[in-house]
């Protein structure tokens, strides 16, 4: 078997060195065109940008979560057309791919987190919530997501029991019947407790935080539902009333506090 001289593979291997570092150079090219055309909201052109980017170094991790956040950029929540779904999926698809390059990545974990429950698939995006306050445990966001998360899921039952028991929106907790509330105790009083200590550790990390109270006040109100005792459920709507008013006050200070704009 005829060899090759040891001069020729080392000259091969130059060329493919080099091929390799053009390929980098031309893929950030790439990016920078697709950051252009993302910051212009051109979302289809960018894409074209950071696939390119991507097919030139499939581990350039910017270019992966550009793309990833481009597609998620056009979906649309509450829509079921085929195209739309598809663009989630192609979103996730992103950003599963630049988890693999890097797991810890907040803006990967975020985002699948915020795509999940646009999709309204809440048991994910609380999955992927509780993925990021392992990454930032001193992240406010993700501790009132799952807040919002727990408050969701349990507005729906509270709110077609009462409608069967007659009740309206305003009439007083507890549930009438005692069984029906029971019933939905075992199943919504952990996920609304749960709900508000989560609530509560965003306010400890932030106490002006005032959509976390809005949504505490919100959870307060729900779990009157679900008390055992009148004085129990009493108590909870004077916390929720006292949430909202800590809402309020804190949006009119900050208000107050922003610059005036012409």
């Amino acid at each position: 078997m005829m060899r090759l001289p040891a001069g020729l593979f080392v000259a091969l291997a130059l060329i493919g060195v080099r091929a390799q570092g053009q390929d980098l150079i031309a893929a950030r090219v790439e990016l920078r065109q697709g950051v252009e055309a993302f910051k212009n909201a051109e979302y289809p052109r960018a894409v074209e940008y950071f696939q390119a980017a991507v097919r030139l170094d499939p581990k350039f991790l910017n270019a992966r979560l550009y793309l990833a956040s481009a597609y998620m950029s056009q979906y649309v929540p509450g829509s079921n057309a085929p195209d739309n779904v598809a663009m989630a999926e192609a979103a996730l698809d992103g950003f599963r791919k630049a988890l693999e390059l890097e797991p810890k990545n907040e803006l990967a974990t975020e985002s699948m987190a915020s795509l999940f429950f646009k999709q309204k698939k809440l048991d994910e995006s609380k999955e992927w919530y509780e993925k990021l306050i392992a990454i930032k445990p001193r992240k406010k966001e993700p501790y009132y997501s799952l807040g919002v998360i727990a408050w969701t899921k349990t507005y729906q039952p509270l709110r077609e029991a009462r409608s069967r028991m007659g009740m309206r929106p305003e009439d007083p907790g507890p549930l009438k019947d005692e069984k029906i509330r029971a019933e939905l105790g075992v199943s919504n009083l952990p996920v609304i407790e749960a709900g508000i200590a989560n609530l509560q550790k965003a306010l400890e990390i932030d106490p002006d935080y005032d959509d976390a109270m809005a949504y505490l006040s919100l959870s307060y109100r729900a779990r009157a539902d679900l008390e055992d005792s009148p004085d129990a459920s009493v108590n909870d709507v004077k916390l929720a009333d006292e949430w909202l008013r800590k809402t309020l006050e804190t949006k009119r200070r900050k208000t107050q506090r922003a610059p005036n704009r012409p």
